[in-house]
């Protein structure tokens, strides 16, 4: 089976909220990365919207729709955000902390607090009543501790964060530990019947050895492909990606 691959288009909304025009569209983006071969389109609605706009969130899904595609819309647990994720019922939602002085999102969320945990459960339990065939993932550390906590939400995924991996990677520095906690997470996760997906900060070079090691079905990447679409068009990245993860098909 072929890992799904998500790209992440929110910094073209990036770009052009640094300067307030029209431009780059997020509509033709999503369009290029769809036709070059990627399986689904990720946009994170902050509540601070930095970059995407409650207006992107519909005009982005209806080119998912067009082309057969699910839109995974991120966000937090913040009650207008959510819903507005509710009105839009898009296929895939994926929980994420937020803080507004973060630069990106630094981590998984904290279930372990008995607070958080209540308030990640009920935004669950809100989503499943409201938008039924909406699929839920939660952005959690490889941590069997918050991994146990999650598997008694009504969940359909967990999205492994990536984050220091992908950054020990880049550094040449021993990552074997983060693989083995990743392996060890996709085994729990598989016996509860929750999917196992990856995302933050990975590249085309540090996300092969987790291609090489079958440890997860879907990966969202999206600050490395808008990079390297300056320099060789997002299309093609899109296109080289998918290639890529088509050779690892188990």
């Amino acid at each position: 089976m072929i890992p799904r691959l998500g790209v992440n288009i929110d910094h073209v909304a990036t770009l052009r909220q640094a300067r307030g025009e029209d431009y780059p569209s997020v509509v033709e983006a999503a369009r290029v990365v769809l036709e070059n071969g990627a399986d689904q389109i990720t946009i994170h609605l902050r509540e601070d919207r930095r970059h995407i706009q409650d207006t992107d969130v519909e005009a982005v899904q209806l080119v998912t729709k067009r082309y057969g595609k699910p839109l995974n819309l991120e966000l937090g647990c913040n009650d207008e955000i959510v819903e507005i994720a509710i009105a839009t019922a898009p296929e895939w939602v994926c929980l994420v902390p937020e803080k507004r002085e973060e630069r990106t999102t630094e981590g998984g969320l904290d279930l372990v607090s008995s607070t958080n945990f209540e308030k990640v459960n009920k935004t669950c339990e809100l989503i499943k009543e409201k938008s039924p065939n909406t699929k839920i993932s939660l952005f959690l550390e490889a941590d069997l501790q918050t991994l146990e906590l999650a598997s008694k939400m009504k969940i359909d995924a967990v999205e492994v964060h990536t984050g220091d991996y992908a950054r020990a990677h880049l550094l040449e520095e021993d990552y074997s530990k983060y693989l083995t906690q990743f392996k060890a997470a996709h085994e729990f996760l598989l016996s509860k019947k929750i999917n196992c997906h990856a995302g933050h900060g990975l590249t085309k070079e540090s996300v092969v050895p987790l291609l090489e090691n079958n440890l997860f079905e879907e990966y969202n990447i999206g600050h490395w492909i808008i990079c390297q679409a300056v320099f060789n068009g997002l299309g093609n990245v899109t296109k080289d990606l998918q290639s890529l993860f088509t050779h690892y098909d188990h």
